[in-house]
């Protein structure tokens, strides 16, 4: 039986990964704060890696060792510099569940795994998301070398989503009547459902890849048209999607991505995100399902839990107001 330690487990990615690794049969002990209660079926060890001491439970003799470790930390490259030296002798391989935003902005618009990347260090504390992501990934490969796997995911929607994107859409189109869409329909979207990431991200720990991978759906495998529409679906057909153009939005001062969420207008930053190399990751057997259901489940979710999705500590509440939006468009 593979035994896998996840850092973290509880939330979002995490909780998707242990998930994964539980349908698999798989033995799993999931290192994390206590703050929410980790996966039924995993074995659970209690530790802040931000605090003095906070590795201690993790480094007892009895706490064992691992083929497998994924560590999805954001925070201080330190962190992660500190917990892999810890394990290099306890464990097969190191899974770090990094970020495409480690590649240097604005980049060339296809950006396979050897673009350029931003500076950092293992030895940082926190700064930026992106200086600290790299700094997680040196901190990896110089604890593991070739054991270490740097998984640079994209955006991430689906089922258990923390961040507030596409929960926000689904509680917008739930409510229906005139919405703003902002285009073109035809705008290409690069993402990566939760699910899909977390079962790629175990086949190639479990198959002993190493180095990055940028792991996100092809370009265009969604669209702004084919995403919203999904969601009109899903929660039940009553939103009247008005397609806006991109200019006229940036005119009235709406911003792209927090109170537009996922949406990014056509230019550098739209090729910086939406548009990554992953034939990578495809060749290693990257498989992403459809945004259809990818919508349809993390609604399902939403209502499961009574509608409000959960937000980081650390992440700003999403969407445009509703005043804002009737004004745009007219109302």
């Amino acid at each position: 039986m593979t035994k896998l330690l996840m850092l973290g487990g509880t939330e979002f990615v995490g909780r998707a990964l242990t998930d994964d690794a539980l349908a698999r049969g798989w033995d799993v002990t999931v290192f994390h704060r206590g703050r929410h209660a980790p996966p039924h079926g995993t074995r659970a060890v209690h530790g802040d890696r931000t605090a003095p001491d906070g590795l201690a439970a993790l480094a007892a003799p009895e706490a064992g060792e691992w083929d497998l470790v994924v560590d999805t930390w954001s925070g201080a490259p330190t962190a992660v510099r500190d917990t892999a030296r810890l394990l290099r002798d306890r464990a097969g391989h190191y899974t770090y569940i990094s970020s495409r935003s480690v590649h240097s902005y604005p980049g060339d618009g296809n950006a396979a795994e050897d673009a350029p990347l931003v500076d950092g260090s293992p030895d940082a504390e926190s700064t930026a998301y992106a200086e600290d992501k790299r700094g997680g990934e040196i901190a990896a490969t110089d604890a593991f070398g070739d054991r270490a796997l740097l998984v640079r995911a994209g955006l991430i929607l689906g089922p258990y989503e923390n961040v507030g994107r596409l929960p926000w859409w689904l509680d917008r189109t739930a409510r229906g009547g005139p919405t703003l869409a902002p285009g073109p329909k035809d705008l290409p979207l690069q993402y990566i459902d939760v699910r899909d990431l977390a079962r790629w991200t175990l086949d190639a720990a479990a198959a002993g890849l190493g180095g990055p991978y940028n792991a996100v759906s092809p370009a265009g495998h969604a669209t702004m048209g084919t995403f919203l529409e999904a969601c009109t679906a899903a929660t039940g057909g009553a939103a009247d999607l008005r397609w806006t153009e991109a200019a006229r939005i940036l005119d009235a001062g709406i911003e792209p991505w927090t109170e537009l969420p996922v949406w990014l207008p056509e230019g550098d930053l739209h090729a910086h995100m939406f548009g990554a190399d992953v034939s990578k990751a495809l060749a290693a057997g990257l498989r992403c399902r459809p945004v259809e259901e990818t919508v349809a489940d993390t609604w399902a979710w939403l209502r499961s839990i009574g509608g409000t999705a959960p937000l980081r500590p650390d992440r700003s509440a999403k969407g445009i107001s509703p005043g804002k939006e009737a004004a745009l468009l007219g109302l």
